[in-house]
């Protein structure tokens, strides 16, 4: 839908009628921009504003399509930028992306925005305060939007560092060592967060390159390299997390094996210690006629007593405690 639309003459907000009739009016005054706000348009929609302003056809087919790399495309009266939105949410700890698409030409900035991250009304009413910004034209338009997008990173990153700290104490502070999904899904996160921010940087630095003097002027140019310091910090946040997540996991999983190592000294422990008495059992359990052992007797008050039972079960008790007492001492149990 059309969320908003105006005109903008000296900094100013004017109403607007019909889009190619102020288009033609803009023009001809050189003086002022057309600027139309869209919030996940229909195709019916879209199909209007591209019939009164004569988008460029391959930047049409990316709107259209959507799910595109961030970039910034320049054609021969325009520019076509999309930017990639991320969305923090709290209660599952998810980035939820979505994009935001600039059309800038001739008197005209178009602002598609799909998903419902980075709301574009707050930017539109800041530079409404601020014509003396809005007098530089479309540029401070796509300014703007990509500050709040990059600002918006930064909201991000902070949450982002939160979750790397606490899943860090977790594993390197516990006796449990935390769980290898939570490594996994947060490392799955900041490689969303680097399909947004890393290839804007790039094509930010370009687009400068390309573009001073000409659709960029050299007023607003410090401005779009404040932007750009912002992300190379982003990125260079993103890098390390994405460094740190891989030495927490691999921490992890050596955790997870001197755990496991731990166990199996233990039940290695307990079945030697099981087997002493199971293998004397076995040995005078033995069906044959002369084990000696089993014979045994002395007189005791004018009575025979057999005493070879008792002596097998003093030495079970005692090598079992024998072979438990020398476990305990090398950390076996």
């Amino acid at each position: 839908m059309i969320v908003d639309k105006a005109i903008y003459r000296n900094g100013r907000r004017q109403g607007c009628g019909d889009l190619s009739d102020e288009l033609d009016v803009l023009r001809l005054s050189q003086d002022g921009f057309l600027w139309i706000g869209l919030k996940d348009p229909t195709d019916e929609e879209f199909e209007l504003v591209n019939e009164e302003l004569h988008l460029h056809p391959l930047a049409v087919e990316d709107a259209v399509n959507g799910h595109q790399r961030a970039k910034i495309e320049k054609y021969e009266s325009s520019v076509f930028v999309v930017l990639k939105t991320l969305r923090y949410i709290e209660s599952t700890s998810d980035i939820e992306t979505g994009e935001v698409m600039l059309f800038i030409g001739d008197r005209f900035v178009v602002t598609v925005r799909h998903g419902e991250g980075n709301p574009l009304a707050g930017v539109r009413q800041r530079l409404e305060t601020e014509p003396e910004r809005l007098e530089h034209g479309s540029m401070t338009v796509l300014h703007a939007v990509m500050d709040s997008v990059v600002d918006n990173y930064l909201v991000v990153d902070r949450e982002v560092r939160k979750d790397l700290e606490a899943i860090e104490e977790q594993v390197l502070g516990s006796e449990v060592g935390g769980e290898a999904n939570t490594i996994y899904r947060l490392k799955r996160e900041v490689l969303e967060f680097r399909r947004a921010s890393q290839p804007l940087a790039d094509t930010l630095t370009q687009f400068m390159e390309r573009a001073r003097g000409q659709a960029l002027s050299e007023e607003m140019l410090p401005f779009f390299r404040d932007v750009a310091d912002h992300l190379r910090l982003v990125n260079d946040h993103v890098e390390s997390y994405d460094r740190l997540l891989t030495d927490v996991l691999s921490a992890h999983l050596a955790s997870v094996s001197v755990k496991q190592n731990e166990d199996m000294r233990r039940i290695s422990a307990w079945v030697a210690i099981a087997a002493v008495p199971t293998m004397i059992a076995g040995i005078y359990g033995m069906n044959f006629q002369s084990i000696p052992e089993l014979t045994v007797s002395m007189h005791v008050g004018g009575r025979e007593i057999y005493y070879g039972y008792f002596i097998a079960l003093g030495v079970m008790a005692a090598a079992c405690l024998g072979l438990f007492r020398a476990f305990k001492r090398s950390g076996w149990l």
